[in-house]
Protein backbone atom coordinates (compact mmCIF):
# COMPACT_ATOMS: atom_id res chain seq x y z
CA UNK A 1 0.00 0.00 0.00
CA UNK A 2 2.87 1.97 0.99
CA UNK A 3 4.58 1.63 -2.67
CA UNK A 4 1.16 2.31 -4.72
CA UNK A 5 1.15 5.60 -2.09
CA UNK A 6 4.44 6.37 -3.21
CA UNK A 7 4.46 5.85 -6.79
CA UNK A 8 1.05 7.97 -6.76
CA UNK A 9 2.58 10.49 -5.52
CA UNK A 10 5.46 10.27 -7.54
CA UNK A 11 3.63 10.36 -10.50
CA UNK A 12 1.53 13.82 -9.37
CA UNK A 13 4.48 15.36 -8.90
CA UNK A 14 6.18 14.65 -12.35
CA UNK A 15 2.61 16.48 -13.85
CA UNK A 16 2.65 19.41 -11.73
CA UNK A 17 6.58 19.56 -12.72
CA UNK A 18 5.11 19.10 -16.52
CA UNK A 19 2.63 21.91 -15.82
CA UNK A 20 4.71 24.30 -14.29
CA UNK A 21 7.48 23.52 -17.26
CA UNK A 22 4.31 24.46 -19.91
CA UNK A 23 3.16 27.32 -17.87
CA UNK A 24 6.89 29.07 -17.76
CA UNK A 25 6.89 28.29 -21.62
CA UNK A 26 3.59 29.16 -22.85
CA UNK A 27 4.33 32.59 -20.71
CA UNK A 28 7.72 33.01 -22.77
CA UNK A 29 6.43 32.54 -25.84
CA UNK A 30 3.62 35.18 -24.98
CA UNK A 31 6.14 37.83 -23.58
CA UNK A 32 8.26 37.37 -26.88
CA UNK A 33 4.64 37.62 -29.10
CA UNK A 34 4.11 41.20 -27.72
CA UNK A 35 6.88 43.07 -29.37
CA UNK A 36 6.59 40.93 -32.21
CA UNK A 37 2.75 41.91 -32.78
CA UNK A 38 3.13 45.59 -32.13
CA UNK A 39 5.87 45.64 -35.09
CA UNK A 40 4.42 42.53 -37.57
CA UNK A 41 4.11 44.93 -40.59
CA UNK A 42 7.49 45.44 -40.43
CA UNK A 43 8.49 42.14 -40.09
CA UNK A 44 6.66 40.84 -42.79
CA UNK A 45 7.94 43.05 -44.87
CA UNK A 46 11.30 42.09 -44.01
CA UNK A 47 10.41 38.25 -44.62
CA UNK A 48 9.05 39.68 -47.45
CA UNK A 49 12.18 41.37 -48.92
CA UNK A 50 13.84 38.16 -50.84
CA UNK A 51 10.36 38.40 -52.81
CA UNK A 52 9.78 41.79 -53.34
CA UNK A 53 13.74 42.43 -54.44
CA UNK A 54 13.05 40.14 -57.83
CA UNK A 55 9.09 41.17 -58.59
CA UNK A 56 8.85 42.94 -61.67
CA UNK A 57 7.77 46.62 -61.44
CA UNK A 58 7.12 48.07 -58.17
CA UNK A 59 7.15 44.67 -56.41
CA UNK A 60 3.52 44.32 -55.30
CA UNK A 61 1.94 41.14 -53.46
CA UNK A 62 -1.81 40.89 -53.00
CA UNK A 63 -3.78 39.69 -50.61
CA UNK A 64 -6.95 37.66 -51.94
CA UNK A 65 -8.19 37.05 -48.14
CA UNK A 66 -10.90 39.46 -46.68
CA UNK A 67 -9.11 39.68 -43.43
CA UNK A 68 -5.61 38.11 -44.68
CA UNK A 69 -4.06 41.59 -44.82
CA UNK A 70 -4.78 41.78 -40.39
CA UNK A 71 -4.16 38.09 -39.29
CA UNK A 72 -1.59 37.07 -41.84
CA UNK A 73 1.42 39.32 -40.37
CA UNK A 74 -0.32 38.12 -36.60
CA UNK A 75 0.66 34.99 -37.78
CA UNK A 76 3.70 35.61 -38.83
CA UNK A 77 4.72 37.24 -35.43
CA UNK A 78 3.42 34.09 -33.53
CA UNK A 79 5.70 31.75 -35.02
CA UNK A 80 8.71 34.65 -35.16
CA UNK A 81 7.75 34.39 -30.77
CA UNK A 82 8.13 30.77 -31.06
CA UNK A 83 10.96 30.40 -33.06
CA UNK A 84 12.67 33.04 -31.12
CA UNK A 85 11.89 31.24 -27.74
CA UNK A 86 13.40 27.78 -28.85
CA UNK A 87 16.20 27.77 -26.30
CA UNK A 88 13.94 28.55 -23.51
CA UNK A 89 11.78 25.94 -24.64
CA UNK A 90 14.59 23.32 -25.23
CA UNK A 91 15.83 24.31 -21.63
CA UNK A 92 12.51 23.63 -19.98
CA UNK A 93 12.35 20.26 -21.86
CA UNK A 94 16.07 19.51 -20.65
CA UNK A 95 15.12 20.73 -16.85
CA UNK A 96 11.99 18.04 -16.84
CA UNK A 97 13.97 15.43 -18.35
CA UNK A 98 17.49 15.64 -16.64
CA UNK A 99 16.89 14.30 -13.22
CA UNK A 100 15.71 11.05 -14.62
CA UNK A 101 19.11 10.52 -16.99
CA UNK A 102 22.32 9.44 -15.92
CA UNK A 103 25.30 11.65 -15.49
CA UNK A 104 27.30 10.52 -18.55
CA UNK A 105 23.98 11.06 -20.39
CA UNK A 106 23.52 14.75 -19.20
CA UNK A 107 27.51 15.47 -20.02
CA UNK A 108 26.54 15.11 -23.39
CA UNK A 109 23.01 16.19 -23.45
CA UNK A 110 23.45 20.06 -23.21
CA UNK A 111 25.72 19.95 -25.69
CA UNK A 112 23.75 18.30 -28.46
CA UNK A 113 21.08 21.07 -27.31
CA UNK A 114 23.12 23.66 -27.71
CA UNK A 115 24.10 22.35 -30.98
CA UNK A 116 20.82 21.41 -32.66
CA UNK A 117 20.00 25.39 -31.63
CA UNK A 118 22.26 26.39 -33.32
CA UNK A 119 22.16 24.22 -36.24
CA UNK A 120 18.68 25.57 -36.69
CA UNK A 121 19.09 28.69 -36.69
CA UNK A 122 21.98 28.32 -39.31
CA UNK A 123 19.46 26.45 -41.52
CA UNK A 124 16.89 29.22 -41.39
CA UNK A 125 19.62 32.05 -42.42
CA UNK A 126 20.68 29.35 -45.08
CA UNK A 127 17.14 29.35 -46.36
CA UNK A 128 16.48 33.35 -46.35
CA UNK A 129 19.61 34.75 -47.17
CA UNK A 130 20.78 31.80 -49.87
CA UNK A 131 17.63 30.00 -50.86
CA UNK A 132 15.48 32.51 -51.11
CA UNK A 133 16.70 34.64 -53.82
CA UNK A 134 18.07 32.23 -55.86
CA UNK A 135 14.23 30.18 -55.67
CA UNK A 136 12.16 33.24 -56.55
CA UNK A 137 14.52 34.82 -59.13
CA UNK A 138 13.56 31.09 -60.98
CA UNK A 139 10.12 31.78 -60.25
CA UNK A 140 9.90 34.50 -61.76
CA UNK A 141 11.69 33.95 -65.17
CA UNK A 142 9.77 30.92 -65.56
CA UNK A 143 6.31 32.60 -65.30
CA UNK A 144 4.61 32.44 -68.72
CA UNK A 145 4.80 35.28 -71.20
CA UNK A 146 1.58 37.54 -70.63
CA UNK A 147 1.25 36.50 -66.59
CA UNK A 148 1.57 38.84 -63.95
CA UNK A 149 3.71 37.07 -60.90
CA UNK A 150 2.20 38.80 -57.82
CA UNK A 151 1.92 36.19 -55.09
CA UNK A 152 -0.91 36.55 -52.49
CA UNK A 153 0.84 37.14 -48.89
CA UNK A 154 -1.06 34.13 -47.04
CA UNK A 155 0.49 31.73 -49.45
CA UNK A 156 3.55 33.52 -49.17
CA UNK A 157 4.01 33.38 -45.54
CA UNK A 158 2.71 29.10 -45.69
CA UNK A 159 6.01 28.67 -48.48
CA UNK A 160 8.16 30.93 -46.13
CA UNK A 161 7.73 29.22 -42.99
CA UNK A 162 7.69 24.97 -44.75
CA UNK A 163 10.98 25.86 -46.25
CA UNK A 164 12.29 27.59 -43.65
CA UNK A 165 11.38 24.65 -40.99
CA UNK A 166 12.55 22.28 -43.53
CA UNK A 167 15.80 23.53 -43.60
CA UNK A 168 16.32 24.12 -39.79
CA UNK A 169 15.48 20.30 -39.76
CA UNK A 170 17.79 19.26 -42.15
CA UNK A 171 20.58 20.99 -40.59
CA UNK A 172 19.86 18.72 -37.50
CA UNK A 173 21.29 15.93 -39.24
CA UNK A 174 24.61 15.60 -36.96
CA UNK A 175 22.89 16.04 -34.09
CA UNK A 176 20.59 13.27 -35.36
CA UNK A 177 23.42 11.03 -35.85
CA UNK A 178 25.17 11.71 -32.69
CA UNK A 179 22.12 10.65 -30.99
CA UNK A 180 21.23 7.45 -32.82
CA UNK A 181 25.28 5.88 -32.38
CA UNK A 182 25.15 7.22 -28.70
CA UNK A 183 21.81 4.37 -28.70
CA UNK A 184 23.76 1.66 -30.47
CA UNK A 185 21.10 2.37 -32.80
CA UNK A 186 23.61 3.02 -35.95
CA UNK A 187 27.22 2.21 -36.28
CA UNK A 188 29.23 5.31 -38.04
CA UNK A 189 31.56 2.91 -39.40
CA UNK A 190 28.84 1.35 -41.26
CA UNK A 191 26.86 4.45 -42.18
CA UNK A 192 30.30 5.74 -43.92
CA UNK A 193 30.29 1.98 -46.23
CA UNK A 194 26.43 2.60 -47.39
CA UNK A 195 27.31 6.69 -47.99
CA UNK A 196 25.89 6.42 -51.47
CA UNK A 197 22.78 4.67 -50.29
CA UNK A 198 22.55 7.89 -47.91
CA UNK A 199 22.98 10.68 -50.98
CA UNK A 200 20.24 8.83 -52.38
CA UNK A 201 18.01 8.98 -49.06
CA UNK A 202 19.05 12.93 -48.75
CA UNK A 203 17.98 13.92 -52.17
CA UNK A 204 14.91 12.30 -52.14
CA UNK A 205 14.10 14.14 -48.58
CA UNK A 206 15.26 17.19 -50.24
CA UNK A 207 12.98 16.64 -53.01
CA UNK A 208 10.09 16.12 -50.45
CA UNK A 209 10.82 18.39 -47.95
CA UNK A 210 10.73 21.56 -50.69
CA UNK A 211 9.00 22.82 -54.03
CA UNK A 212 9.10 20.83 -57.06
CA UNK A 213 12.15 23.05 -58.76
CA UNK A 214 15.99 22.13 -59.14
CA UNK A 215 17.21 25.03 -57.21
CA UNK A 216 15.63 24.38 -53.79
CA UNK A 217 16.29 20.87 -53.97
CA UNK A 218 19.88 21.09 -54.62
CA UNK A 219 20.61 23.65 -51.84
CA UNK A 220 18.82 21.56 -49.49
CA UNK A 221 20.68 18.15 -50.33
CA UNK A 222 23.65 19.58 -50.35
CA UNK A 223 24.25 20.92 -46.99
CA UNK A 224 22.60 17.70 -45.58
CA UNK A 225 25.36 15.74 -47.40
CA UNK A 226 28.02 18.29 -45.69
CA UNK A 227 26.35 17.78 -42.67
CA UNK A 228 26.22 14.10 -42.91
CA UNK A 229 29.81 13.97 -43.16
CA UNK A 230 30.37 16.45 -39.93
CA UNK A 231 27.75 14.06 -37.79
CA UNK A 232 29.97 11.02 -38.89
CA UNK A 233 33.17 12.49 -37.58
CA UNK A 234 32.09 12.94 -34.33
CA UNK A 235 29.92 10.15 -33.82
CA UNK A 236 33.15 8.10 -35.02
CA UNK A 237 34.53 9.75 -32.20
CA UNK A 238 32.05 9.67 -29.46
CA UNK A 239 32.16 5.79 -30.10
CA UNK A 240 36.08 5.60 -30.08
CA UNK A 241 35.85 7.14 -26.38
CA UNK A 242 33.08 5.04 -25.35
CA UNK A 243 35.11 1.86 -26.40
CA UNK A 244 37.97 2.97 -24.56
CA UNK A 245 35.83 3.80 -21.18
CA UNK A 246 34.61 0.11 -21.58
CA UNK A 247 38.26 -1.06 -21.95
CA UNK A 248 39.22 0.82 -18.57
CA UNK A 249 36.56 0.18 -16.85
CA UNK A 250 36.86 -4.05 -17.37
CA UNK A 251 40.51 -4.03 -17.30
CA UNK A 252 42.49 -7.17 -16.63
CA UNK A 253 44.32 -6.80 -13.06
CA UNK A 254 47.94 -7.55 -12.43
CA UNK A 255 48.50 -10.19 -10.43
CA UNK A 256 50.12 -7.50 -7.63
CA UNK A 257 47.09 -5.80 -8.09
CA UNK A 258 44.85 -9.33 -7.12
CA UNK A 259 47.17 -10.27 -4.47
CA UNK A 260 46.40 -6.76 -2.59
CA UNK A 261 42.32 -7.38 -3.60
CA UNK A 262 42.44 -10.43 -2.34
CA UNK A 263 44.62 -9.60 1.29
CA UNK A 264 41.73 -7.12 1.21
CA UNK A 265 39.37 -9.84 1.28
CA UNK A 266 40.28 -12.30 3.37
CA UNK A 267 40.90 -9.39 6.10
CA UNK A 268 37.41 -8.15 5.78
CA UNK A 269 36.17 -12.11 6.09
CA UNK A 270 38.64 -12.31 9.50
CA UNK A 271 36.75 -9.04 10.61
CA UNK A 272 33.26 -10.65 9.84
CA UNK A 273 34.05 -13.83 11.52
CA UNK A 274 35.74 -12.52 14.89
CA UNK A 275 32.35 -10.64 15.50
CA UNK A 276 30.62 -13.78 14.95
Amino acid sequence: MAQENNAEGSFISHLLELRDRLVKSVITVAVVFVPFAFFSKDLYLFIAEPLKAVLPGAGEMISTGVVSPFFTPIKLAIWSAVILSMPVLLYQLWAFVAPGLYKHERRIASPLLISSVLLFYLGMAFAYFVVFPLVFTFFTQVTPEGIKYMPDIKDYLDFVISIVFAFGLAFEVPVAIVLLTKAGMVNPDNLAKKRHYVVLWIFVIAMLMTPPDVISQTLLAIPMMLLFEVGLFFARRIKSRDENAEEDEFQELSDEEMDVEFDRFNGETDKKNAKD
